[in-house]
């Protein structure tokens, strides 16, 4: 009868009559009792009433954390509500929540234990844990400080029972980096012998318990016999690697110890503490990554939140398929969105984006500004002007016109690069007045049509690419702007100008709307001579000024729109060839007509071997790289619209041309982007040169040189 009152409303009310009344507290026919009923409906002040009148209940209310069956958010609710009833209810239910994160955390330690299991227990109690702090009257989110380590307040007693689960995390780690120094040392003590010597010391102490196997356990193991030491480690030894049976688990548990970290910072903010802890363990956890790639994507989340770490993990993410960091992009971009999926979403009236088509940049431009952020981020749906027409092509029509007029030449906010195919920001664009909310905007669409996976019709020069991506510049950039001048840099990097009296200064002249004006490239600059000595700083500074300095403005305010959908934190997971990938598309390429409209230079022809394995290699690759292969040569993704015979280059028409190499070992193909030449040495065999190939490609920029 209880049960049956509380699933209705004013089940509050009730359940205090009840209870009054003497009602028993017993569970139904199927063994649901009347907590679980509330539990499972979010109803805190039920259980808060349940709680007085039955204090054992709340032990149990705290052990539903560990329930795979209750909805999380549902639990957050009750225990939300408890904990704000009273500053003694916060500090019991936290602490309780502590103990039983620490209880899991050593039993995912335990290699004995169900991994998948714990883990989810672990993080689940760990997250619901970190909700109620924040709610807390202390919590750095209200407006306190709670100190780098919580440690300024009487409520940084709650972690206490979490800091025995973080002081065993820190022993393994400790541990394994021991190991890893032995087996670096060629010491002939298996490197698991130490570890195993522990796990029988935790034995020990309770071989029953589950927390038995915990590191915590170790400080009241006795010294175990050497001889079934011995015996042990030889187990561990003909098993995998120590690292391979603890790396995820020790990680899961790295996440666990950053989340606890985080909520005692204000938001933004990385906890100095574990910033400490990573670059204490750094070489452990390298060697965990690059082991287990995966584990930077299901438990190291803190990289995309702390440049500083992140630039330590950096190139074992660059190693990985872009395929899996495809995914692990826009699982991070989409978490939270309730509903990303512009089809089945429910369109209100008010949110549809309503287009001039006459006008559609204007148009565009005015109706989102006016929608917020976090509608357009749900989902879009554009009508045009006097057209019925709605849905997923008529979005994907709207990204596909308005693509092609951020590009057109009216506006001024992008110029043609050399190569007639390729956009580069206007240095001049300041001639239409609102040229930098253009800017602005067209970030904002890019960055939309990246979120929801929809492409644009635009291709980028290399440089703009590397400045969404806040990749530095380099002299070879120039070539899209001006090859020419791109191959005098190449000339000063490459020849002796010590004596060649060209009198070079830290200063340029550049075009300023038509008039020809001096730059200085530094400070002074005007009356520093480029020496021998200092040219790579000249041509460096030159690069700056030409690709980036010039239109840096433009670039600022594009990136604002831009980022308004795509943080630089994830965007940086790709290199410059990766991003116009994403933007635009995998491009079908045609091998016969790409093979039809090749031409041989330097004693190479189409009956050549090589010429002929390199054929065959081509056809065994994958789409993916295919396209790696053309950007490797030509510098773009892009087919030119007529297929292969319509390939430019910097000075106009440039057919895709194999030049001969000498071969010596392990030497890799290179390419001239701005001529599309690739320099193939003469492999003594296919299988070399697919080898060498595919290892040139994977490189992505550090393969390419310039003519």
């Amino acid at each position: 009868m209880m049960e049956r009152a509380m699933e209705h409303h004013g089940q509050r009310d009730t359940a205090q009559i009840l209870l009054q009344r003497g009602a028993k507290y017993l569970p139904d026919k199927n063994g649901v009792t009347p907590l679980d009923l509330c539990v499972q409906g979010g109803y805190g002040e039920t259980c808060e009433i349940l709680i007085q009148h039955h204090s054992r209940l709340f032990q149990t209310l705290i052990q539903m954390t560990q329930n795979d069956d209750i909805k999380e958010n549902m639990l957050r609710q009750v225990l939300e509500h408890v904990s704000q009833q009273s500053d003694s209810n916060y500090q019991r239910i936290l602490t309780s929540l502590g103990e039983v994160a620490t209880t899991n955390g050593h039993k995912l330690l335990s290699l004995s234990s169900n991994f998948e299991a714990q883990m989810k227990s672990l993080l689940r109690i760990v997250r619901i844990f970190c909700h109620v702090f924040r709610l807390g009257p202390s919590s750095p989110n209200n407006g306190n400080d709670m100190g780098y380590n919580g440690n300024k307040t009487p409520r940084s007693q709650v972690f206490k029972p979490l800091e025995l689960l973080w002081h065993s995390l820190d022993e393994w780690l400790v541990l394994i980096s021991t190991e890893l120094e032995k087996s670096r040392g060629d010491v002939t003590t298996s490197s698991g012998s130490e570890i195993a010597s522990l796990l029988l010391k935790q034995r020990e102490v309770d071989p029953s318990a589950p927390e038995a196997n915990s590191l915590s356990t170790t400080v009241l193991a006795p010294t175990l016999d050497p001889e079934v030491a011995m015996k042990t480690s030889e187990a561990y030894a003909s098993s995998e690697d120590v690292i391979s049976m603890t790396a995820n688990r020790l990680s899961a548990v790295i996440q666990a110890f950053y989340m606890c970290c985080s909520c005692q910072m204000p938001q933004g903010m990385t906890s100095p503490r574990f910033i400490e802890f990573v670059c204490r363990h750094d070489e452990v956890l390298k060697c965990f990554v690059t082991r287990n790639p995966k584990i930077i994507f299901n438990h190291f989340h803190f990289l995309l939140e702390c440049p500083e770490l992140m630039s330590r993990f950096m190139h074992i993410i660059k190693a990985q398929p872009f395929k899996d960091r495809s995914e692990w992009f826009y699982e991070h971009l989409l978490a939270g969105q309730p509903d990303t999926d512009m089809v089945h979403r429910p369109v209100n009236e008010n949110d549809i984006l309503l287009i001039h088509r006459e006008s559609i940049f204007r148009s565009s431009c005015e109706v989102v500004s006016k929608s917020t952020n976090e509608k357009l981020k749900q989902g879009i749906a554009v009508r045009f002007h006097g057209e019925e027409g709605m849905g997923q092509g008529v979005v994907r029509e709207w990204f596909d016109i308005l693509s092609n007029e951020i590009i057109n030449p009216d506006y001024a906010l992008f110029t043609q690069s050399a190569d007639g195919t390729t956009f580069q920001p206007n240095s001049n664009s300041s001639v239409n007045p609102d040229h930098l909310n253009y800017f602005r905007f067209a970030g904002q669409i890019l960055g939309l049509a990246l979120y929801h996976r929809q492409l644009v019709n635009i291709y980028f020069t290399r440089s703009f690419y590397k400045h969404i991506l806040g990749i530095p510049v380099n002299y070879q950039d120039v070539s899209s702007i001006d090859p020419e001048y791109a191959k005098n840099l190449q000339w000063i990097l490459d020849n002796d100008i010590s004596d060649l009296g060209l009198e070079l200064t830290f200063s340029v002249e550049t075009d300023v709307f038509g008039a020809m004006e001096e730059v200085p490239l530094k400070p002074g600059g005007t009356c520093i001579q480029v020496t021998q000595e200092n040219k790579a700083e000249y041509v460096q500074l030159v690069t700056e000024l030409r690709m980036t300095r010039a239109i840096q403005p433009q670039i600022n305010a594009f990136l604002q729109g831009f980022h308004t959908f795509i943080p630089p934190s994830l965007i940086q997971l790709f290199d410059e060839y990766e991003l116009e990938l994403l933007l635009s598309g995998m491009p079908e390429i045609d091998v016969m007509d790409w093979k039809r409209n090749t031409e041989y230079t330097s004693g190479y022809d189409l009956q050549e071997p090589v010429i002929q394995w390199f054929w065959e290699v081509v056809e065994s690759l994958t789409q993916e790289e295919r396209v790696l292969l053309l950007q490797f040569v030509t510098g773009s993704s892009r087919v030119p619209h007529g297929g292969f015979a319509f390939l430019m280059g910097g000075s106009g028409l440039q057919k895709f041309t194999i030049a001969a190499v000498p071969y010596s070992s392990n030497l890799l193909p290179t390419s001239s982007t701005c001529i599309n030449m690739l320099k193939l040495p003469e492999y003594p065999s296919k299988e070399i040169l697919r080898d060498r190939l595919l290892v040139a490609l994977h490189c992505g920029s550090y393969g390419y040189t310039m003519a």
